[in-house]
């Protein structure tokens, strides 16, 4: 497809496309700041732990499993007609999710949030490609890459801002004058390329892959509730989710054209390099869950100091991105990302340093050395693992590893999630009456409200020192996920030299909301 001589178009196209990315990032983070208000019986919709990790999780499985069709039906029907539906799903989605009744219409707003998303991503990176020329894509796809460093560290802050001045459902809000800003920029802008040779769409592979990780994350959410894993029903769901899931891999192996190909995984590079991502992924998602209510919850932080907090993480993981990159061109990714990797699971394991009484300095201090140590494990990696592929495998292999990562985010908030929530019912229920157990000993969040009602101030601090309890707990799991991805990396890619710095530069894209 023939695009305009007009020498500003390039740019312009890249500027709504640098919009679009900026709504996907933003909401992965501006939900977590609102999920302490979220909890409040009073101030928010009293949601239990599981729904609110249903509330997070839901988003990345629906982005996870819809990112193949998005990517088909953008060959069959153009990548900006694509894209712009994604904005309106996710523009509809968000007014939804703001003024939903109660959490399990929050859930589905969320869902459908994660659908408008995966309409977003593979069309922008599509259009990307149509639109530069070879020698400027890599630096195009660097800008629009950029947007996740923005988006993180302005999700939270804004969020902040807002739920220090309005209701929790404010925080949706943000992405409204996004997506129309969007929407009016891509209809005047964007080229709408097709593919000559029009993928078709896998029904049975989408049906079995959401299948299969709902099931999967609906048994480890519902295992983490008072008595959860004594019941059968969550021991099967698991089960089925398991068996789903390798229906699911044994169905595309034996396609000749799969959406997900796990024929990838027989190159071990590529096999490691993603093992290694997902278990980082699972751990930060994991671990923005806890931190959001040992910072809101057992320290009384307000959202708007939570969300500034949360910058120097942001910060880190913006700088260590380019450093990480050409230090590996360098030493080799083995040595530099495996350090990273090394680096921040030591971050996790100080997260036992963390009381209720703890230095906000030292905090940010970790955040920052924490995302430094993710920016240069991710960027490498990133490029290592597409580096392995041949030309005519990178789009699938792109995809295929956005899709590992999405679902290492489910599964962060599911088990590290019901870790937490199993650790804290079963650290709190000596200090509560029987008959009090299954209501205020489900969360920190419920005691505290109970200890309101009742009158019982007591009950806070065996809130706040159960919940510590449970983040010490969770943060060691953690820690042992990133320590095996590290294991796991450094072995595969010890004798395998990074690509140089641009080609780094180029796959930062591939990062995941």
């Amino acid at each position: 497809m023939s695009l305009p001589p007009t020498p500003t178009r390039p740019g312009r196209v890249l500027a709504v496309l640098v919009l679009s990315a900026l709504l996907i990032w933003i909401d992965s983070t501006v939900l977590g700041i609102a999920l302490e208000r979220l909890a409040d019986p009073v101030d928010g919709l009293g949601a239990s732990p599981g729904q609110l990790q249903w509330a997070i999780g839901i988003y990345s499985l629906l982005f996870a499993t819809a990112l193949f069709a998005a990517g088909a039906l953008g060959d069959r029907y153009g990548h900006r007609t694509v894209l712009m539906a994604g904005l309106v799903v996710f523009g509809a989605s968000s007014a939804w999710a703001a003024w939903a009744s109660d959490p399990v219409a929050l859930i589905l707003a969320r869902a459908t949030m994660g659908l408008g998303g995966a309409m977003i991503m593979p069309t922008s990176m599509a259009i990307l490609g149509r639109t530069f020329a070879p020698e400027r894509r890599a630096g195009a796809i660097a800008i629009w890459s950029s947007a996740a460093g923005v988006g993180v560290a302005a999700g939270p802050v804004l969020g902040g801002l807002l739920l220090a001045r309005f209701w929790w459902g404010s925080v949706f809000l943000i992405n409204l004058p996004l997506v129309a800003v969007a929407l009016v920029g891509a209809a005047l802008t964007l080229p709408n390329p097709r593919s000559e040779q029009r993928r078709r769409l896998d029904v049975r592979g989408l049906g079995l892959s959401t299948l299969g990780l709902l099931g999967l994350s609906y048994g480890l959410i519902e295992g983490g509730h008072q008595d959860g894993w004594s019941r059968w029903q969550v021991w099967a769901s698991i089960a089925a989710g398991l068996v789903l899931i390798a229906a699911f891999l044994y169905s595309e192996a034996r396609e000749h054209d799969p959406s997900f190909d796990p024929r990838l995984f027989r190159n071990r590079h590529f096999a490691a390099g993603n093992v290694a991502l997902g278990a980082l992924f699972l751990t930060i998602t994991g671990q923005a869950f806890y931190q959001t209510f040992y910072l809101q919850g057992a320290r009384g932080l307000s959202p708007l100091q939570a969300g500034l907090l949360a910058l120097p993480g942001a910060t880190g993981v913006v700088l260590g991105s380019p450093l990480g990159a050409r230090l590996a061109a360098r030493f080799g990714i083995a040595r530099v990302s495996g350090t990273a990797l090394a680096v921040f699971t030591v971050c996790l394991v100080l997260n036992l340093t963390f009381t209720v009484d703890t230095s906000l300095v030292w905090f940010c201090f970790l955040g920052i050395i924490a995302g430094l140590a993710i920016g240069a494990a991710v960027a490498p990696t990133t490029a290592g693992v597409v580096a392995t592929l041949p030309m005519d495998r990178i789009g699938a292999g792109s995809a295929v590893s956005n899709a590992i990562r999405q679902v290492g985010s489910v599964l962060g908030v599911a088990v590290i999630g019901t870790i937490v929530s199993s650790t804290y019912q079963h650290a709190i229920a000596p200090s509560l009456p029987a008959n009090l157990r299954d209501t205020a000993g489900e969360s920190a969040e419920a005691t505290r409200h109970a200890a309101a009602e009742l009158g019982q101030p007591q009950l806070i601090p065996l809130a706040n020192d159960a919940f510590i309890q449970a983040m010490h707990t969770a943060a060691v799991v953690a820690a042992i996920f990133t320590l095996a991805g590290t294991v796991v990396l450094i072995l595969a890619f010890r004798n395998r030299k990074a690509p140089a710095t641009g080609a780094a530069d180029a796959e930062l894209s591939s990062v995941p909301g």
